[in-house]
């Protein structure tokens, strides 16, 4: 098992919270562009323009990763595909996302933000044109996983990039930049997409999409090198972005002493629990939409793009509620956990998506689910750094993005199966939606009773049977487990409710594994750490 995703360096360079990566608005837009401008005027604009390329990276990143559930339908038909091949297809990007999440951090770390940057961008630009190619689910499937080891490396990279280019006091600001591209992409693909696919063909729509990745290769290359390297750069800039002290050096922290930690479990069961919802939406609303609502190519923009508006919404308010509520004399364990009870109650309502008949009606219930999902991540990525010291907090988020996507993978086989068992409803999988949010913050306040900081983390002994040690291996060794699962099942051939049990046995296989190995780990270990 790989110990880390990220490096310190990367580590000490994540914003505190979604909040701080969510766009700004338009008055604090107008303000900080005010003093940027003001800022650059005197040093020189190079880092800003670095700091575009990551936003454009980021936004094609999104489109591309779209395109498959705007054309699903149409797909589909063409292909003859199952919803259980879709579900499978949709898995495979998100087992390999998973996966290229292990190896991302390291790589870069290894070769650099340009050599880093551009194999992950020629690998899923290359990855989302050969869509075009794929003449059956299997075809695809490997189009998806393709793109999704190469789209893993964008973050990662672009955290890196910002800790380079940007002093601490400008990184939050600048990843706000960048990060915004995702909600760009996931607006700008429904306005493009459809278009492509019925002016020119669906096999366009990949191409086209996936060929500015390498338009956008041809700027980074030539602009792009390490600030000391750089030839534009002026002096007083150079000196205004190595302005901070020099990052303490520090030991990095391996993924065998973070998962004991009960904070640990909580913060990636929380997003085990809740990141499958987002990619649910991604990739199944626009066939709900057009399935339920007698949307086609031609109509599916417009709603696509206000649930993402609305959404937008959700990733400001929902750092922004927390924050008000700690303004005000409140602890962090109440702020945080009020504003993600709020938000997994204004999920709730999409329980009732599927026997609405209004299309703005089931729009505006789905766009309500999404702002809240926003308001959730925001929130609980916050935890992270109220919790565990800087310098573990990119591991700490690396675990628990890992077990999102691998999850996301689950998610798919099991909504792929329910609709193809009850001939496209969509009533178990809103009811899924609707309840998870629930569920993950009953289970983050039964780990953390308190959210605060947990000091010095290897001050005691972890302890083989404690509740960290056992929830936090046997939940590790049941989502590769899982993963494994599905694997097996793929390459014996199965499908439906087999693979299903495939995946469910490789889960009590690896939890069974997983507590074993924690066991044996922890009783092993030298060098004490708290639980």
């Amino acid at each position: 098992m790989k110990e880390e995703i990220v490096s310190a360096e990367q580590a000490a360079s994540f914003p505190k919270s979604l909040s701080e990566v969510a766009p700004p608005s338009a008055a604090a837009s107008r303000a900080t562009g005010a003093v940027v401008a003001a800022v650059s005027s005197r040093m020189g604009y190079v880092r800003w323009s670095i700091c575009a390329l990551l936003f454009f990276a980021t936004t094609i990143n999104y489109v591309d990763r779209q395109v498959i559930g705007i054309l699903s339908k149409d797909l589909q038909t063409a292909f003859r595909w199952s919803e259980i091949d879709y579900g499978n297809i949709v898995a495979a990007f998100n087992a390999a996302y998973a996966l290229g999440l292990l190896l991302a951090g390291r790589l870069i770390d290894r070769f650099g933000t340009k050599i880093g940057y551009t194999v992950a961008l020629t690998v899923w630009s290359f990855a989302a044109m050969s869509h075009a190619l794929a003449r059956s689910a299997f075809g695809f499937g490997v189009a998806r996983a393709t793109l999704g080891l190469g789209e893993a490396g964008n973050f990662p990279a672009a955290i890196k990039t910002v800790a380079e280019w940007f002093p601490k006091k400008e990184r939050a600001l600048a990843t706000g930049i960048f990060n915004a591209g995702s909600n760009v992409g996931a607006i700008v693909a429904p306005l493009t997409v459809p278009w492509i696919a019925l002016h020119y063909g669906w096999q366009w729509a990949f191409i086209l999409t996936g060929a500015i990745g390498l338009l956008w290769l041809a700027f980074w290359i030539p602009l792009y090198s390490h600030p000391e390297a750089h030839r534009r750069l002026t002096k007083p800039e150079l000196d205004h972005i190595q302005s901070d002290p020099a990052d303490a050096a520090g030991a990095k922290t391996p993924w065998v002493r973070l998962i004991p930690h009960r904070q640990t479990s909580a913060f990636a069961i929380g997003k085990y629990l809740t990141d499958p919802i987002w990619w649910f939406y991604l990739y199944w609303i626009p066939n709900f939409l057009r399935q339920n609502h007698g949307l086609d190519l031609s109509t599916i923009g417009l709603p696509l793009i206000a649930i993402y508006v609305v959404a937008d919404v959700g990733s400001i308010g929902g750092g922004w509620l927390s924050s008000t509520f700690i303004k005000r004399g409140w602890t962090i364990n109440r702020a945080r956990k009020t504003a993600m009870l709020i938000c997994a109650l204004a999920v709730t309502p999409i329980m009732f998506a599927s026997n609405v008949k209004s299309l703005w009606l089931a729009v505006g219930l789905v766009g309500l689910a999404a702002a809240a999902h926003q308001g959730f991540s925001a929130n609980i990525f916050t935890t992270v750094s109220d919790m565990f010291p800087r310098r573990a907090v990119g591991s700490v988020v690396g675990i628990g993005g890992m077990a999102g996507a691998f999850n996301g993978a689950t998610m798919a086989v099991i909504v792929g199966y329910i609709l193809e068992v009850t001939h496209g409803n969509y009533k178990i999988p809103f009811i899924i939606a609707g309840l998870a949010y629930l569920i993950a913050l009953l289970i983050i306040h039964l780990l953390v009773p308190r959210i605060e900081p947990i000091g010095d983390m290897e001050s005691v002994a972890a302890k083989p049977f404690s509740i960290g040690t056992i929830v936090g291996f046997g939940f590790v060794g049941s989502v590769f487990g899982s993963f494994a699962g599905w694997a097996v099942g793929l390459l014996s051939r199965v499908s439906g409710s087999s693979l299903l049990k495939y995946m469910a046995i490789g889960a009590l296989i690896g939890v069974g594994t997983g507590i074993i190995s924690g066991m044996v780990i922890t009783s092993s270990t030298s060098k004490p750490q708290s639980v």
